[in-house]
């Protein structure tokens, strides 16, 4: 952690640091002892270190310009934000991946273009904004999504002290600083002034670093083996290589540097569980009576490289069913593979969604709680200070030469409180996609879960672009379980749908119930999600909960379901095989669902899912 936290001292274009460990483990104490190893500006002023408040507006982060005071006195006013403030020091964001998003991309931005651009109104100001990012969070409280955290430059994972020693020590500096903070810090006031010079200096020789073009060559094989998704990756390892070697006062790159910075740039974009170091390639050819020797790359810690880490253990308590074990009387179970992805058609909602929602996304459109947004009419004021200027001008056009006569001022246009108006603003937001896979031992008939993995991957790739939350359920046997928790990684829900199994009879309710559950605690931790239920199955039950025939009782549970959440939108995917018989059992599930109903067979490589294209409401 400090590593990474001094690389960015150094070379701030590195891109900044998420920290994420858990609660107590000294992640804000250390950011906010970066401030104190900063260069001060050419008038002597001490950087800035804006603590990011977690309740902050997007005006608040990026700016915005009065325009209130503009229409009243005439005048154009720039109220400057964090972004502003922030300017050539830190900005710490504690508990980052609790931030809505939309305000995670405009810091993300700015961090990464060195400036900030305010539009209001058809104002527009654009302002520097270099500043070191630093990020810490929880994990046990949330992730940060895939694409937000790869923006960030470098990731550290961070946890207690295990040895007994340590957490002594710890112990007695915490009760040293309280009894004496004065004394405290002027015990190691030194320490601290020899790492700023040390900083200084690194600043002033980074511009003189060189990388070799066989280490770029070596940076480029690493992120290649780790199957990092972009560039951004290539990028960072340079750049906190150059400042380590600034850091150590060296000139030249080594081997040493790249590895001992590229694990900090790859533990949260690589996608297996531990990082992949290739050795490291030999020095430019030597001379004759040269001999150069590099250090061999150090094994991975843990498992072998390349391996997957196991992923960590599924909350099931409050499913319908346990993990159906087979039986006696059940087929074996097969897992078949999934077929090729194709691009998917655009499924959202036709009518526009009336809450005021702070998410972001690209799927379905929703009334704005921010000022981000298309704006679309105009409303009495409210207090969210959106300005909607040429409402407001209408308003008060038919007072004005009223106004004139008994005003003391000559202005051009006279507004009273009872003229301003506010924007209504839509947005698009993301959705949550919650599959219900039918596992039972007819999807092996003809290899249609082969058709049917490839539509989910096809989903859960759209999905990922669209930046919805996934999850899947999984029936059959006799029971129903939640296979993948609600999550933003697309790789890991490629991972589980490969392995699914097949086999066994079709407890349709049970798959009813444990998707209810699903949505039940998704909706209780975001009242404001908008979820989006795809069932995928031929609708032949053959295995009940309770006493009434599996088929009646699977109808009944889905018209339940249906109605006991109405903000959801439900989506039947036929995978009965083709043929002269058809029994039809996925459409009159649908029509219990209120859903919309689509066969498996009409889902085509260019033209998946018109699915509910027809439907109401969609």
């Amino acid at each position: 952690m400090k590593l990474a936290l001094l690389l960015n001292a150094v070379n701030p274009s590195v891109g900044g640091v998420v920290v994420r460990g858990q609660k107590g483990t000294a992640k804000s104490t250390a950011a906010r002892g970066v401030r104190a190893l900063l260069p001060r500006d050419d008038a002597g002023r001490v950087p800035a270190f804006v603590d990011f408040p977690l309740g902050a507006t997007e005006d608040m982060v990026v700016g915005s310009i009065d325009f209130e005071a503009a229409v009243r006195d005439g005048e154009v006013r720039f109220q400057p934000g964090l972004l502003a403030r922030a300017h050539r020091g830190v900005l710490y964001i504690d508990e980052v991946n609790l931030l809505d998003d939309h305000l995670v991309d405009s810091i993300l931005d700015a961090a990464e273009t060195g400036a900030n651009v305010v539009e209001r109104e058809g104002q527009s100001l654009r302002h520097a904004a270099r500043f070191i990012l630093i990020g810490t969070m929880n994990p046990e409280e949330g992730e940060l999504r895939p694409q937000l955290l790869d923006r960030f430059g470098l990731a550290v994972a961070i946890a207690g002290e295990a040895d007994p020693a340590l957490r002594v020590e710890l112990l007695k500096r915490r009760e040293a600083f309280d009894a004496d903070p004065e004394g405290f810090l002027a015990a190691h006031a030194a320490a601290e002034a020899d790492l700023a010079r040390r900083v200084g200096e690194a600043r002033a020789r980074l511009p003189e670093v060189m990388i070799a073009s066989h280490l770029v060559g070596f940076i480029v094989e690493i992120c290649a083996r780790n199957r990092v998704a972009g560039h951004r990756a290539d990028i960072v390892i340079a750049r906190a290589a150059a400042a380590l070697a600034a850091w150590e006062g060296r000139s030249d790159v080594s081997a040493d540097d790249i590895l001992k910075v590229a694990p900090l740039a790859l533990l949260h974009r690589m996608r297996s569980g531990t990082p992949d170091m290739p050795p490291p390639p030999p020095p430019r050819p030597p001379e004759p009576e040269e001999d150069a020797e590099t250090p061999d790359a150090p094994p991975p810690e843990g498992e072998a490289a390349g391996e997957e880490a196991p992923a960590p253990p599924q909350q099931r308590r409050d499913d319908a069913a346990e993990r159906p074990e087979p039986s006696d009387d059940d087929p074996p179970e097969e897992i078949q593979e999934v077929g090729a992805p194709f691009a998917v058609r655009r499924i959202e909602r036709r009518s526009v969604d009336r809450e005021l929602r702070t998410g972001s996304g690209r799927r379905s459109r929703s009334r704005s709680a921010s000022k981000q947004g298309r704006y679309v009419k105009s409303t009495t004021r409210r207090g969210r200070n959106d300005l909607a200027l040429d409402a407001t001008i209408r308003a008060a056009a038919p007072y004005q030469i009223v106004r004139r006569a008994a005003a003391a001022h000559d202005l051009a246009v006279h507004i009273a409180e009872g003229d301003i108006r506010e924007k209504v603003r839509e947005r698009r937001v993301g959705n949550f996609l919650l599959f219900v896979v039918d596992g039972s031992g007819s999807m092996g008939a003809q290899r249609r879960m082969v058709e049917t993995k490839a539509a989910i991957l096809s989903l859960l790739l759209d999905a990922y672009q669209k930046r919805d939350t996934v999850a899947m359920v999984s029936f059959r046997h006799r029971g129903a379980a939640v296979v993948l928790p609600p999550t933003h990684s697309v790789d890991r829900a490629a991972r589980l749908l490969a392995d699914l199994p097949i086999g066994g009879r079709t407890p349709l309710t049970a798959g009813l119930g444990a998707a209810a559950n699903v949505l039940r605690r998704a909706l209780r931790k975001d009242p404001a999600l908008l979820p989006l239920v795809i069932v995928m199955t031929d609708g032949r039950a053959n295995a009940g909960i309770g006493a009434a025939p599996p088929h009646e009782e699977a109808l009944k549970a889905a018209a339940a379901l249906a109605e006991r959440y109405p903000s959801a939108q439900f989506v039947v995917v036929d995978t009965e095989a083709p043929g002269a018989v058809r029994l039809g059992l996925a459409r009159k599930l649908a029509a219990a669902l209120g859903a919309a109903y689509v066969k498996v067979a009409d889902l085509r490589a260019e033209d998946l899912v018109a699915i509910a294209k027809e439907h109401q409401g969609w």
